[in-house]
Order: C-alpha cells, then sequence, then structure tokens
C-alpha cells in the first residue's frame, strides 16, 4: 500500500509504501476509494493538537470498500462500500460510554490522529465504528459527509430550535450543514472571514439569505450561531449577535483563545456549547438522512501525492467547498 505519512509536526507529509496490513479482530481492510481533507487534519499536521501517534496516516473522512474481515466482523461483506469517521474506537465502560456520551470516551482512539486514518491506498478501521454507505455515487461527493457532514450535523442539534441561525466561517461543514438548515426551514446568514467575496458568493449560491464579513453586524438578531472558524475572537462577536435565550455552539477541535467579554454579552440566558467529536447515532442518524435532501456537494479533487498541496489549500483559504483525496 501507499500513504501520505506525517513523521513530525509541522513538516510536510512524505509518501511511503508499506506492506498491506491485515485486519485484526473486529477489524476491516478497505481499498480507499476517497478521503476527505478536514480542518483537524490540519490541527494534527500543524502540531495544534499535541498527542498524536507518530507517524501517523491522517485522514477521517474515508470512503472505502471492504476488501478484508477479521476474526469476529459480521455485517459486512466484501466489496461493500463504507464510511469511517474521526471517532475509531471507544472503551465501552467508562461513565461516559455507559451514559450513551461515547463521545466523551475517556479511552478513545481517534482516525488519523490516534490511529492511522486514510491518506493512504488502503486503511484498517474498527467495524463497529464503519457505516454502511450507499453503494452508487461519487465517493469524492461521500467522503466530506464523514466529518464535516456529521460534526455539522452534531452542531446544528446543539443549536436546539433555532429558526435563524449565523454561520461564522464558511468550509466544508458550513457548505453541507447550511443546506441542511435551509431545506429545514431556517433562515441562514453566512460570515465569512473579512474580504473573502468567493466564500460569500459561495454562501449566497446554496440559499443563504445574507453573506458578509464575519466583523460585520448581523442583519438581524440569530436564534444561534454555529462556529466552524477556528478563531476565538468570534465568540463575543456570535455572542452579541444572538438574542436572548439564544446559543452559540463551537463546532471545531481546536480553536484559538477567546479574548475575555463582558458578562452582558453572555447574561440574558444566552448558552455557549462546544461540539466534541460524535456520537455513532449521530452517524447513523445523519446518513440516513443525507440522501433524503438534495445537497449539493462541493468537492475539490486531489490526487493522494498532492496531500501537501491540499493542506495547504486549506490553511490559505483557496477552497470552496471541501477538499478530498483520491487513491
Amino acid at each position: 500500500m501507499k500513504a501520505m505519512v506525517l513523521r513530525r509536526p509541522n513538516t510536510p507529509l512524505v509518501m511511503e509504501e508499506r506492506p498491506l496490513p491485515a485486519p485484526g479482530e473486529g477489524e476491516l481492510r478497505l481499498r480507499v476509494e476517497a478521503c476527505g481533507v478536514c480542518r483537524t487534519d490540519l490541527h494534527v499536521v500543524d502540531g495544534e493538537l499535541t498527542q498524536p501517534k507518530l507517524p501517523i496516516i491522517p485522514g477521517h473522512e474515508i470512503v472505502g470498500r471492504v476488501e478484508a474481515l477479521g476474526p469476529g466482523v459480521s455485517g459486512f461483506t466484501p466489496g461493500q462500500r463504507v464510511g469511517v469517521p474521526w471517532l475509531g474506537h471507544t472503551c465501552g465502560h467508562c461513565p461516559y460510554c455507559a451514559s450513551a456520551r461515547e463521545n466523551l470516551c475517556d479511552d478513545p482512539l481517534f482516525t488519523g490522529y490516534t490511529r492511522d486514518g486514510g491518506y493512504a491506498t488502503h486503511a484498517v478501521a474498527d467495524a463497529s465504528y464503519s457505516f454502511a454507505l450507499p453503494d452508487e455515487g461519487d465517493p469524492a461527493t461521500l467522503a466530506p459527509l464523514l466529518c464535516a457532514g456529521l460534526i455539522g450535523w452534531r452542531t446544528l442539534k446543539m443549536a436546539g430550535a433555532a429558526s435563524v441561525i449565523g454561520i461564522y466561517g464558511f468550509g466544508a461543514a458550513a457548505h453541507i450543514i447550511a443546506q441542511v438548515a435551509i431545506q429545514q426551514g431556517k433562515r441562514v446568514h453566512a460570515f465569512v472571514r473579512p474580504g473573502d467575496a468567493p466564500a460569500a458568493e459561495f454562501a449566497r449560491s446554496l440559499g443563504a439569505a445574507s453573506a458578509q464579513d464575519s466583523d460585520a453586524p448581523a442583519p438581524e438578531k440569530l436564534d444561534a450561531a454555529l462556529i466552524f472558524a477556528p478563531v476565538g475572537a468570534l465568540v463575543p462577536r456570535a455572542l452579541a449577535a444572538t438574542r436572548k435565550g439564544g446559543a452559540v455552539v463551537c463546532g471545531g477541535i481546536h480553536m484559538s483563545d477567546i479574548p475575555a467579554f463582558p458578562y452582558a454579552l453572555l447574561w440574558e440566558e444566552r448558552r455557549l456549547l462546544s461540539v466534541a467529536n460524535l456520537t455513532r447515532e449521530d452517524a447513523r442518524e445523519f446518513l440516513s438522512l443525507a440522501p433524503t435532501l438534495a445537497l449539493e456537494m462541493h468537492a475539490v479533487r486531489y490526487p493522494l501525492a498532492q496531500a501537501n498541496e491540499a493542506l495547504n489549500d486549506l490553511r490559505d483559504g483557496r477552497l470552496q467547498g471541501a477538499a478530498v483525496l483520491i487513491p
């Protein structure tokens, strides 16, 4: 197999040839069809997530075909298409796992961070954390559903019964969940990196009621704000734009420091929440919902060997939609 490997943080990925892995107990070996490039991958590569298994193959938006089943695996067949997300394994017995909050597990494994991921021609995944995907369709447009879609879905759910939503940072997750929210009858306002006219136009093309720079005032009071950009300064801005009783939900795994802000922005029962990982129930729910919606997926394809270019384009804000690696 071939894989793009991170040997040390803040260094480019390098292509390696490795023996084809054998799946262990409860595992699947997949031939990777596509793997999305997520901002979390950037946080791993750039050393902002500080406890990776090194060397590591990044990538946690994996679409692949089952090639081999490890001992004890049932419910999957060779050739079947499956998806593998960020949450790669949980302990099953800590207080969080025991109370249906496995996303907060005390001893988890994460795909592309603490177990090898999908920037490769082949990958091994825990069968219990792999999900059946439609056999038809372009794998490049399915891959972003495995994290951008899932984390967006959990973020939207945590916002509660909001009719007017602001989305801060209009990348892969936002471009999916904005469409979901709009099709649910919600009004969506997009807030983009200051001066990023293409992102604003992209948001409007997907049905956003408005699109403006993230430092601009909201056109109306928001019931909820979803923050996907890893910029802590957006938190007080979003709180200021949110009506009484509203919610600001931070959907990223890493964010720069939140600056001090007056208590008045939080008062009147506004809620500030963070999303941590996802549960398998989130995956089952969203992956069942997605095919029923008219989602327009924007996937920018890169050959596997150009993983560094894809990461650079994501880092520098040159993408509209999602970057996807094709082995």
